[in-house]
Order: C-alpha cells, then sequence, then structure tokens
C-alpha cells in the first residue's frame, strides 16, 4: 500500500472506530454513515479523500477495514465507541489466535484476553495474521485460543465482515499453552 493509502486508510479507521466527532460526523447506531457526509467532513477539516481514493481503500487493502453498502460506509470491526455492527453469532472454527508481544502476557495468563478500549476481543485464523497484529507493538507472541471449547462452554463469537472473529472475552481457561 502507498504511503497515501496508508495514512488515509488510518484517517478513516480513526474517524469510522474511535472518534466521529472529530471531523464533525455522527454514526448512525450500526456504525454507518454516507460516504458524501463523511468526504465533505474530511475535506472541511483539512483531510481531503477523494471518491477514488475511498475507492481504492475498499477495495484494494489487504484488511479490508471497511465496508460501503448503498451509499454508506462503516468500519468492518475494531470499534471503540459503541456501535451494533449487526452481526449474527456464529459457531467460531475449533481454534483461532490472538497476536501480542511478551510485555502483556502476565496480564492475559491472569485475567484472559479483554478487549481494553475496544468493543471486542479479535482473534485470527491464522497464525501468520495474528503475527502480523502483535508485530505492530513489538516481537510478536501468538496465543493459540480453544474457540471451540469457549463456544461450548457459552461464549458468543461473531465474523467481522472482513474475516476477524470477535469475542467479549477470553479467559485463561481457553488459551492453549505453547508446547
Amino acid at each position: 500500500m502507498t504511503d497515501q493509502l496508508t495514512a488515509a486508510s488510518k484517517l478513516l479507521a480513526y474517524v469510522l472506530r474511535h472518534r466521529p466527532d472529530a471531523v464533525g460526523i455522527a454514526l448512525d447506531d450500526g456504525g454507518w454513515v454516507d460516504v458524501d457526509i463523511l468526504l465533505t467532513a474530511l475535506a472541511r477539516h483539512g483531510r481531503a479523500v477523494t471518491p477514488d481514493l475511498l475507492d481504492r481503500l475498499v477495495a484494494g487493502t489487504d484488511k479490508q477495514r471497511f465496508e460501503v453498502l448503498g451509499g454508506r460506509i462503516r468500519a468492518a470491526q475494531g470499534h471503540s465507541i459503541s456501535v451494533d455492527l449487526r452481526l449474527e453469532p456464529v459457531a467460531p472454527p475449533p481454534v483461532l489466535y490472538h497476536g501480542t508481544v511478551a510485555r502483556f502476557l502476565p496480564g492475559i495468563r491472569a485475567e484472559g484476553l479483554h478487549p481494553r478500549r475496544r468493543t471486542h476481543v479479535h482473534l485470527s485464523v491464522d497464525r501468520e495474521t495474528a503475527t502480523a497484529v502483535g508485530a505492530r507493538r513489538g516481537e510478536p507472541v501468538v496465543l493459540t485460543v480453544d474457540a471451540a471449547g469457549m463456544h461450548r462452554d457459552g461464549s458468543v463469537f461473531y465474523r467481522a465482515a472482513n474475516g476477524v472473529w470477535l469475542t467479549n472475552h477470553v479467559p485463561p481457561l481457553w488459551i492453549i499453552p505453547p508446547r
């Protein structure tokens, strides 16, 4: 991804996941905003994103952070503000992965995985994705989660439009120790 695409993607993720008020917009309860309203607000705040650049972001990034439907846009997941993505609970695959770094392991071992500033814990279907997520903060550590066991025990899982698995909490019991 080019520097321009990366910067625009980060800006849109910030606005659509965390701070729509930073550019003077409001999201509906599902996290959606009209594309024209978003682009106008960004331009008004000196952060112009063209429709072409937006189309490239939505279609061409590997993270698939955004969904567009009927002239509206939202972040697929990762919100720190309250939105109802209207995702249906779904049975997860047997195992899922979470990327982190070593400095967080003592807390994770004691309390499990919490969403912290997000609305859900984010889990990946493969180690490679979890490794990339963990690498954003340093040397990655990949945790394996017994998602099937959690699900049998009553935990609810959702799958975001971009394939990220979401749940409210992963207790330490369901984190499989490394071999």
